[in-house]
């Protein structure tokens, strides 16, 4: 045991003082040590049932013979962050939770670790943090929220975003907002559409890091502390079997987990976290991996943003096993190795779906759009590359005149003031990685332009993302990003810009070089704490925006 190195032999007899003083007996310390990890904080809905998981999973490995310790890390939620300089914070936290459970799960020498997760950035963390330390460990997603309802409608906080863009042009009174606000969260769980957390989640479990089914568990389900428990057992049975996370991650369990996003019109978000999961996993991915999985792929799931039902809705119609049987059927997966022990397809044959008259997972052939939620673009305004959302009307080519912001706040400002007109291309730069720092989500301009009636009317370009919940003809993840110098620095006010995914490329007319001798680097905006060093550190949104990179 790893755990020999902290409390085996006469040398040892401090550390295991301090063991014995909270509580141990001879018999615990002998056991295997596990680490409980959780995000657990009451600031949001998204983690609120995470403490609960924790001492579930306790339960479950002491029940299995092992010994728990149970601690937790941070979280930031970005629907309370959105459209705020705190929101700066969010990417960051996922490498700070990533290095935190690394640290403290190292530090003591523990044997395995379970890791219960909530919002949009514990998720990717989660798995970061398991495949670099590759000890014996399982990921568990705290679960979705279940949708409020607005009369006979599901709603999520989706709609709450745009109906904020809705009441700034006067379309929605101050009750009417106040009335979708206070229905659209109704408890405990993470945002509830195919945003970031319920892609990531399912991601978890289609890269194998989690037993199929267990992430589709809503946060208020009783049958989530069931879930809790069996990873408890389950990490003992990993323990025993010396079964590794990167026994588990292979170049098909990442492929497979592309076409799952792109199947259910997934957040892009996605490309950027698969790619810093694949990083610590010692995986090669890249960019063009995503185009193949979302160009090869269709999407087969009705959910939100841009699709009609809510994540609780696809759990009740079969889950992360419905997409996955779908694409198997078409031949669309490969077999592969998860936590359980078993393969995939075995987990898939395992799976009790309810019956097949459900509306939310379509077959292949018969699928609501030909290609993917996502599309990989190149060219003069983005030469590493950007992602291209398009969980929107179905649009495929946008031309029109850029409108240019050197931050979220001008955009969004602009927009409430009637001044983003049919035909735009906004440009919101300085938003990346390095330049924000912390490559903010931009929901709150993408859900105001909707919610004026013109997110299909309207392009919108940035180095910084999305949100899972935008919709609508955006790109994101530009790279080179502004603050490092790439073209999207250089475009004016009043340039042509073309975004075509046909041809995937995205482009302007204007001569930026001409430009690049007047081009001088922002000054950081930000020069001290944890977002100063993480913008000296960050790696460009093509390589996953990673810390360390080598």
């Amino acid at each position: 045991m790893r755990s020999n190195a902290i409390k085996s032999g006469p040398e040892r007899a401090p550390a295991r003082a301090m063991l014995r003083a909270t509580g141990l007996q001879d018999t615990d310390i002998a056991k295997p040590m596990v680490a409980v990890v959780h995000t657990w904080s009451n600031v949001s809905p998204c983690n609120l049932n995470l403490r609960d998981l924790a001492q579930a999973a306790c339960d479950g490995v002491r029940a299995a013979g092992g010994t728990p310790f149970e601690f937790n890390t941070i979280a930031v939620t970005d629907g309370i962050a959105m459209g705020t300089s705190g929101m700066r914070a969010s990417l960051v936290s996922r490498e700070v939770i990533a290095d935190s459970i690394e640290l403290a799960v190292e530090g003591h020498c523990l044997d395995a670790v379970i890791v219960l997760c909530g919002c949009d950035k514990t998720i990717p963390a989660a798995a970061m943090a398991l495949a670099r330390m590759n000890i014996p460990g399982i990921a568990l997603y705290g679960g979705s929220i279940a949708h409020g309802k607005l009369g006979d409608k599901s709603i999520t906080i989706q709609e709450v975003f745009e109906a904020v863009g809705a009441h700034g042009a006067g379309k929605l009174s101050c009750d009417e907002l106040t009335n979708i606000e206070k229905r659209a969260c109704p408890g405990a769980g993470a945002c509830g559409g195919q945003f970031t957390a319920n892609t990531m989640a399912m991601v978890l479990t289609t890269l194998g890091l989690s037993p199929m089914g267990l992430n589709d568990i809503t946060a208020t389900d009783p049958k989530k502390r069931e879930a809790a428990f069996r990873c408890g057992q389950l990490v003992m049975q990993c323990f025993h079997n010396d079964l590794k996370p990167r026994d588990v991650l292979s170049p098909a369990s990442f492929r497979n987990a592309a076409r799952m996003v792109a199947a259910t019109a997934g957040s892009t978000n996605a490309v950027l976290h698969l790619l810093a999961i694949a990083h610590d996993a010692d995986i090669p991915l890249g960019l063009e991996d995503f185009e193949i999985a979302s160009r090869d792929t269709p999407v087969i799931a009705d959910l939100k943003p841009g699709g009609r039902f809510t994540a609780v809705e696809l759990t009740e119609a079969g889950g992360t096993a419905r997409v996955a049987a779908s694409l198997r059927k078409a031949n669309m997966l490969e077999d592969s190795a998860t936590v359980t022990g078993l393969q995939l397809f075995a987990e898939l044959d395992a799976a009790a779906l309810p019956a097949s008259d459900q509306q939310v997972v379509r077959e292949v052939g018969n699928a609501l759009k030909p290609r993917g939620g996502y599309s990989i673009l190149y060219g003069n305004i983005a030469p590493d590359g950007c992602v291209l959302k398009l969980a929107g009307k179905g649009l495929l080519k946008f031309e029109g005149t850029a409108r240019v912001f050197e931050n979220e706040e001008q955009a969004f400002a602009a927009v409430q003031k009637d001044r983003i007109k049919a035909g735009d291309v906004i440009v919101i730069r300085n938003e990346g990685p390095a330049g924000g720092p912390g490559m903010r989500e931009m929901l709150a301009v993408t859900a105001a332009l909707v919610g004026r009636g013109l997110g299909d009317e309207v392009a919108l370009i940035t180095d910084g993302r999305f949100s899972g919940a935008t919709h609508g003809f955006m790109v994101g993840h530009i790279a080179p990003e502004a603050a490092r110098g790439g073209p999207i620095a250089l475009l004016k006010e009043g340039d042509s810009i073309v975004i075509d995914a046909n041809t995937r490329t995205i482009n302007t007319d204007a001569d930026l070089e001409s430009r690049r001798p007047d081009w001088k680097a922002r000054k950081p905006a930000v020069t001290r704490g944890a977002l100063s060093k993480y913008a000296r550190l960050v790696s460009s949104a093509s390589k996953g925006a990673v810390t360390d990179a080598h």
